[in-house]
């Protein structure tokens, strides 16, 4: 196992990825390659289809992880027929179809017990980083930074519904369901609480963890880390910290370059990076210019 001078058995990041995004994909990693520090392997978790697209990103210090390797053989990628084959499915005689959005959850999961790192920190592919960053700076003594922010979980779409869940994923009590928001990009967990949340919950179902977290469909990966920390382990090996490191555009109109710029300078200082949301249908030429 590799060590970093941070003394924290090693930091790699994990990006879950999908064809269409490719080309946002390696912007991040030249972000990464030019502004990340402390970092041992950059992990490109895709499915099998997507694999040989995604190698040419591969370098000394990143490579492409086929799902295949760390998710349950029983899931099997397919062309969804509902959307006249444009899309993917997952099925399996264990679980509902699944969407990309749930596989990629459960990538994040799964690459913890596959690899050595201690720190996994975690972003999506149409983020940037425009500002230096080590990832030591996720730590401090012996306690990794959780992102929460306190009671400001939204009240409407399917927040409440993913928090409810974690909580019967996890064997918590179903009242009350704790407002409190753990979901964000360019976050980190600790590989040793993410082992000991799938032996939780395998031990509480007597199942799979892929199969009980997936179960019910409307689940979030980072509200289901953050409950597990905080109402199971009592915050062990953790603080809080409610700043985002990363800006993000959620949605509206694609950004020229004038409106792109201005995103970037309305970074606070905590912010080393910005996250660009691909269906905003921003020009990549022009996410480009920010890292020239």
């Amino acid at each position: 196992m590799s060590m970093t001078n941070d003394g924290h058995n090693g930091a790699a990041i994990a990006t879950p990825s999908y064809g269409p995004d490719l080309e946002r994909c390696r912007l991040l990693c030249e972000s990464i390659d030019r502004h990340v520090s402390g970092m041992d392997k950059h992990y490109l978790l895709v499915s099998g289809r997507d694999v040989s697209r995604f190698r040419q990103l591969e370098s000394r210090r990143r490579e492409v992880v086929d799902e295949r390797d760390i998710l349950p053989s029983w899931l099997h990628d397919l062309p969804d027929p509902t959307s006249l084959l444009r899309r993917r499915i997952w099925v399996s005689t264990k679980l509902p179809p699944l969407r990309g959005w749930h596989v990629q959850q459960l990538r994040r999961i799964a690459i913890a017990a596959h690899i050595p790192q201690k720190t996994i920190a975690y972003c999506d592919s149409d983020v940037l980083f425009l500002k230096d960053f080590h990832l030591a700076q996720f730590w401090h003594g012996s306690a990794l930074r959780l992102y929460r922010r306190d009671d400001a979980l939204p009240a409407d779409g399917d927040h409440l519904t993913w928090s409810a869940n974690a909580g019967r994923t996890l064997g918590l009590p179903a009242e009350p369901v704790p407002p409190h928001d753990y979901i964000s990009t360019v976050i980190a967990w600790r590989r040793d609480t993410v082992l000991s949340m799938m032996r939780h919950v395998e031990s509480r179902h007597g199942t799979s963890w892929v199969q009980a977290v997936a179960r019910v469909r409307k689940f979030s990966e980072c509200i289901l880390y953050g409950r597990y920390v905080d109402e199971v382990l009592h915050g062990a090996g953790h603080f809080h910290a409610d700043r985002s490191l990363c800006k993000v555009y959620w949605d509206g109109p694609g950004l020229d370059v004038a409106g792109l710029e201005h995103f970037a300078a309305s970074m606070t200082p905590e912010q080393v990076a910005v996250g660009i949301q691909s269906f905003t249908g921003t020009n990549l030429d022009t996410l480009r210019r920010l890292l020239l």
